[in-house]
């Protein structure tokens, strides 16, 4: 399953779409004559502005029925990444004026048909009257095209994330050893991904069980560091993690040689409990070195000690059972 936003087409620009209409209307005006010719430049003029715009609409999903998820970082990724922008509900704006312009350019073309009457050059004068009109509408949405492509832009590269799979978020401070630990039990090496609104990337990683996939998710820039410490768009990004998270696994070094007071891990740790609504487990990982810290699971990496272990309490923790076929009795 790919994401919502990843087959999105190409946003026209409002002088492409211009462009494309009258140079299509031309052609079929010069495949007819007199007052013929101008009813089917007008025609096509309109026809080819109404689709065009429409497509550009209809191809995004309805914002409202995706997964929460979604909607967070939609809304996240879209503020961060296209200036000015206030969103989703920008966005949705966005989309709005050009439904709008959409059926403005039918409805000149309905007005227009109606007076094109009697002689070719009085049809022509209104006929280009009309072509004016339908260029003028679309100019004025020309902001609105550039913001549904910005956002699409932005949108269309989502790491490989799917809501409908349990997902287990790993969380620690930098060098604790959390893309080690998705690594060495994931069959997804080098199976990265970037999120557009941080400045490094997020690493998902795939593990499957009883037939069932896990996503592990390790979260560099977002869930590494203090709540304080996180910018407006980390701190919705880290909302839109709370909506995927079936289980949280925090990661602690007790030796410290990560760089990190232990108090510290064990502070965003308390955050992390206090954030997401699911089990957190607390592992202290580089056992080898120490286990001074009171812990749900001690393991290392390094060493290749526990890692399943921590893995298998991780799934227990999601519990996750799949929807069977009801199957009659």
């Amino acid at each position: 399953m790919s994401h919502p936003f990843e087959d999105l087409p190409t946003t026209p620009t409002s002088e492409e779409v211009i462009d494309k209409a009258f140079s299509r209307a031309a052609r079929a005006g010069r495949a007819k004559s007199g007052l013929e010719a101008q009813q089917s430049m007008l025609q096509t003029a309109a026809n080819i502005v109404s689709d065009n715009l429409e497509n550009a609409v209809t191809a995004w999903p309805d914002i409202d029925t995706l997964h929460p998820f979604y909607v967070e970082l939609a809304d996240a990724i879209v503020t961060s990444n296209v200036e000015g922008e206030g969103g989703v509900d920008a966005l949705r704006q966005h989309l709005s004026e050009v439904t709008w312009a959409s059926r403005k350019a039918k409805e000149i073309e309905s007005e227009y048909q109606g007076r094109l009457r009697g002689d070719a050059d009085t049809a022509r004068k209104l006929r280009k009257q009309a072509f004016a009109r339908i260029a003028d509408v679309v100019e004025e949405i020309e902001d609105d095209l550039a913001g549904v492509a910005e956002a699409r832009d932005a949108l269309r590269d989502l790491p490989d994330i799917r809501p409908d799979e349990p997902a287990i978020v790993v969380a620690g401070y930098p060098n604790v050893g959390k893309s080690s630990f998705v690594n060495a039990v994931t069959n997804a090496r080098g199976d990265t991904a970037s999120y557009p609104f941080t400045t490094t990337q997020i690493d998902v990683g795939h593990v499957e069980r009883d037939h069932i996939t896990y996503q592990l998710v390790d979260t560099p820039g977002l869930l590494d560091r203090r709540p304080e410490e996180r910018n407006d768009i980390e701190s919705q990004a880290v909302s839109a993690l709370e909506h995927l998270a079936d289980a949280v696994l925090v990661l602690v070094d007790a030796s410290g040689e990560c760089g990190y007071p232990l108090e510290v891990q064990l502070e965003l740790r308390d955050d992390v409990v206090d954030r997401f609504d699911v089990p957190v487990l607390t592992v202290c990982n580089k056992s080898d070195r120490s286990t001074d810290v009171e812990a749900d699971h001690y393991m290392s990496v390094t060493e290749d000690d526990n890692v399943d272990g921590v893995l298998d309490a991780a799934i227990d923790a999601v519990g996750y059972e799949p929807e069977l076929p009801f199957d009659g009795e």
